[in-house]
């Protein structure tokens, strides 16, 4: 008996909060004090912005419960691919023929001055590019025979070759592009997204992550994490071998009337708890728990690609029983047909320093081309042949780019050709979903070092692809610690050009 009351007042400490503690005071002190712990954390707070408040959630208990944009979107839904370690933009789409005639030669001393690199020490060599360019399509895009698949559909394609970032370390620079900031606690992109748009399955998750290459992406799971957002918003990571989400099977001896029952039973004691102390992330609680017994039916069928016909199979190159960047390609064009807002695809090893060969730009870089090429390409074709690419923004990018020298880790040259960070210049292309087709945007000097012409920041592509799914980036905004915050911080324009 005394255990069982030693429980029943631990339970009830555990209840009180200090939203409930001040809640039930009686003094006006008490009722400011609520008033600024509520307002700081998102609840009900004054908010100028009424076109940001017009987007929260519409009701506390429905969070992913659909909800119109801002204005008129040209992209219903987001396909992410973020190779992460970050391609050579020199090898692939950057062509600089300019740079051949300093391949080998020491690098300019101007180039150097003033310059912090992450491996880069003393003189290092200038590089010349390792694929063979030509022009393709009728958009004359250049593209690098290291994309012999790409080169077929340059003509769906927005490259976006002036971009530059503020990080040149692989974590917060992942952060800075997925998050808006280089530092953890911040909502990633597909976070805002869900919390704006809601989403149009009830059986799925808005926004869904999958990975491939070994690892994970330097900054972890914060690249899709919910930061200060109601943790309902977070990316959910799918596995691709084995059950695609840790126990969506039942447990054995359970069957699925008897696991209904227990999750009613739990979101009733929830139910119970939020209306004591109003604390939102019991209402994410009970959306998950439902959203879990949902996913036991939706998930399986969704990402079971053994129902796709060989012809797709093939197309995109998938073993249906290997989990794969190339698997991952199909399981995304299958989700957003199923309605997920935000699909993210992490690809891991493009990291190319030439400390090893599979860590080169004549051989590393080359394989992961290989093992992506033809996948991303069948997504572009699968997209657009099923009528979803013109709804269907797809984004393809790194966190930032590499040098026009090589690397010469701490001044010792390495065993094979290699380029560092750099984050003066770099590509993205995006495609589909509003942009346009067959176009350039943003050039770099001659040997690719800077972005010279139509720069475009990385808070400059959150706020276009934000644009193009309805939001003014500056107005899309969440109340946290008294002031409102959005993706794009204090800066950001949309870069108009580009828009279809």
């Amino acid at each position: 008996m005394n255990k069982l009351l030693k429980e029943l007042q631990e339970a009830a400490l555990q209840r009180e909060t200090r939203r409930h503690f001040l809640h039930t005071c009686t003094t006006g002190l008490g009722a400011m004090a609520l008033g600024s712990t509520l307002t700081s954390c998102g609840f009900f707070g004054k908010n100028d912005d009424k076109t940001a408040l017009n987007n929260a959630p519409a009701s506390p208990g429905e969070p992913m419960t659909p909800r119109p944009s801002q204005f008129s979107p040209k992209a219903k839904r987001v396909i992410y691919i973020h190779m992460a370690g970050s391609p050579s933009q020199l090898e692939l789409f950057d062509y600089k023929p300019e740079l051949v005639k300093y391949n080998g030669k020491d690098c300019p001393q101007e180039l150097l001055e003033g310059k912090k690199f992450a491996f880069i020490r003393g003189v290092p060599k200038m590089l010349g590019p390792q694929g063979k360019f030509a022009q393709y399509g009728q958009s004359g895009a250049w593209l690098s025979d290291y994309l012999p698949h790409l080169q077929t559909v340059a003509d769906e394609i927005t490259f976006i070759k002036s971009m530059h970032t503020d990080q040149f370390n692989h974590a917060p620079a992942q952060l800075l592009m997925h998050t808006g900031a280089a530092r953890l606690g911040r909502p990633s992109i597909g976070s805002w997204v869900t919390y704006g748009l809601g989403s149009e399955n009830d059986n799925l998750p808005g926004f869904i992550v999958l990975a491939s290459g070994g690892k994970q992406p330097d900054a972890g799971k914060s690249v899709w994490g919910s930061g200060f957002l109601p943790s309902v918003y977070q990316g959910v990571q799918c596995r691709t071998d084995g059950d695609p989400v840790l126990y969506v099977s039942n447990p054995q001896g359970m069957n699925r009337d008897i696991r209904k029952q227990t999750i009613d039973a739990i979101n009733e004691v929830n139910q119970q708890q939020y209306d004591d102390v109003k604390d939102p992330e019991i209402l994410t609680r009970i959306s998950q728990y439902e959203m879990a017994f949902k996913m036991q039916m939706s998930v399986p069928d969704a990402m079971d690609i053994k129902s796709e016909p060989d012809y797709i199979l093939n197309a995109y190159g998938v073993d249906p029983n290997v989990g794969s960047f190339a698997r991952n390609c199909l399981l995304s064009r299958r989700l957003i047909e199923r309605g997920v807002r935000f699909v993210q695809l992490f690809d891991w090893g493009w990291d190319t320093h030439g400390t090893s060969k599979d860590g080169s730009i004549e051989t590393g870089l080359r394989d992961k081309c290989k093992q992506s090429d033809q996948a991303v390409t069948a997504l572009l074709n699968d997209l657009k042949q099923r009528g979803l690419l013109d709804e269907t923004l797809v984004v393809w990018g790194g966190e930032f780019g590499r040098t026009p020298m090589q690397e010469n880790r701490d001044g010792q040259e390495m065993p094979f050709m290699g380029r560092d960070h750099h984050l003066d210049a770099f590509t993205v292309w995006m495609a589909g979903g509003g942009v346009k087709r067959g176009f350039s945007y943003g050039e770099t000097d001659p040997i690719g070092y800077y972005a010279v012409k139509d720069k475009v920041h990385v808070h400059d592509l959150q706020a276009t692809i934000l644009h193009l799914l309805g939001f003014d980036h500056s107005k899309l905004t969440y109340q946290f610690q008294g002031r409102p915050f959005r993706l794009t911080d204090v800066a950001g324009k949309v870069i108009k050009p580009v828009l279809a």
